[in-house]
């Protein structure tokens, strides 16, 4: 890969980050670390799911190591690795057993966005869907302490993802293109 794709990827990252996920508020707690710079985007220039399971480890244990007011989240961007969603989804099950197996279960989280994301029983273009897709297959990882600090500004997190699919309804495919994101 060079530099040029690298930033591109970048780019496309943190402008789905700044008009999606913060500028329709898709996650009310992405803005504060956002801005203050907390927020690690590493792209992990693998082909490979088990290099790409080293990376996610590496990454975890740098994660929980790391002060949060250095690094309090990290995504993990793979453009070339699990680009199948099915394959992207089982491969959630063996990021949780990573989890486990470093003794981070409780401390961190990894949750998952991609290109084509889709929640059982929605059609592939089904807007609902916009809440998970990102630019490219991307691993967060979070820590459960601001986990458990964003569920006490906001305690019923059914609600924002209700409200994230209302938004994703009113604003329609066309809107979304509008913010220059891919649909």
């Amino acid at each position: 890969m060079n530099e040029s794709d690298h930033q591109d990827i970048l780019d496309a990252t943190k402008l789905w980050l700044e008009k999606a996920v913060i500028g329709l508020n898709l996650c009310p707690f992405a803005k504060s670390v956002y801005v203050k710079n907390q927020v690690r985007i590493v792209v992990a220039d693998t082909r490979d799911p088990r290099r790409l399971l080293e990376i996610l480890a590496d990454e975890l244990r740098l994660l929980a190591d790391s002060d949060p007011e250095q690094i309090d989240t990290t995504l993990l961007v793979h453009p070339w690795c699990l680009t199948r969603f099915l394959d992207f989804n089982e491969f959630m099950g063996v990021a949780d057993a990573v989890l486990a197996e470093l003794g981070l279960e409780g401390t961190l989280q990894v949750a998952d966005f991609h290109p084509k994301f889709q929640f059982a029983d929605t059609t592939l273009n089904d807007i609902s869907n916009y809440t998970n897709r990102s630019p490219y297959p991307t691993l967060h990882l979070i820590r459960e302490s601001s986990i458990d600090k964003a569920v006490e500004a906001f305690p019923d997190a059914a609600v924002i993802f209700e409200s994230n699919i209302a938004k994703l309804e009113e604003l329609g495919i066309e809107g979304w293109k509008a913010l220059g994101l891919k649909p």
